[in-house]
């Protein structure tokens, strides 16, 4: 449940994105009899971000609400991106500006970042021990410790590669496109993220008790 809440938002809202142009006009104009602070346009290409921003937030919404109803239980992350969602995704349809939407993926990484931080101070175990505890026997607290720190770091990083990429905020005057940061939000964040974990399994791997040793 939690890869798909963390994918099926990303992957719709890329799907608006992109196909919003092939859209039946009546569907755009369904939205904005039932939402009039909408106002988009069937064919305005400069549209596509807001309707695929709603849909995002609705997505969020969905499984946030079958996660509580049917699954009975809503794990704290999962609060937390649809909060940052609905406060910078209504902003950027309220104000309709694509600037809080792009903002959005820097600050729930740094919102991360700084919880997986506090947690190296607060609670007695680092946020990762508590997460992956039960599924690895892993006693050196030691490890724990630099692991939650590379969630930090990564954390950081991907708040700031979407910074430079985003053409609303662009730093450095990169100069990317809108369909540029798109495309980077579904692959370039996914991919960093397999990236990492996949390397983090690696550096685990060392620390994992073979069957051997347990036999032992």
């Amino acid at each position: 449940m939690k890869q798909l809440f963390d994918f099926f938002p990303i992957l719709l809202f890329f799907i608006v994105y992109k196909f919003y142009l092939d859209l039946p006009d009546g569907l755009i104009t369904s939205v904005n009899d039932i939402l009039p602070f909408m106002a988009l346009t069937p064919g305005e290409s400069s549209d596509a971000i807001f309707l695929a921003t709603l849909a995002a937030i609705l997505a969020t919404l969905v499984l946030v609400l079958y996660s509580a109803v049917v699954l009975k239980k809503v794990g704290k992350m999962p609060l937390i991106t649809l909060a940052l969602l609905v406060v910078f995704g209504g902003a950027t349809l309220m104000f309709k500006n694509p600037l809080f939407i792009q903002w959005k993926p820097t600050a729930i990484n740094w919102l991360f970042a700084v919880i997986f931080l506090g947690s190296q101070f607060i609670g007695g175990k680092p946020l990762v021990q508590r997460m992956m505890g039960q599924a690895l026997e892993i006693t050196d607290s030691n490890v724990w410790a630099k692991l939650n720190l590379t969630w930090v770091g990564f954390f950081i990083f991907s708040g700031i590669a979407n910074l430079l990429v985003a053409p609303q905020i662009d730093p450095f005057n990169l100069r990317f496109s809108e369909d540029n940061w798109v495309d980077f939000k579904l692959f370039g964040l996914m991919g960093m993220t397999i990236v990492f974990v996949i390397a983090q399994a690696l550096y685990l791997a060392r620390y994992i008790p073979s069957t051997h040793e347990k036999t032992d």
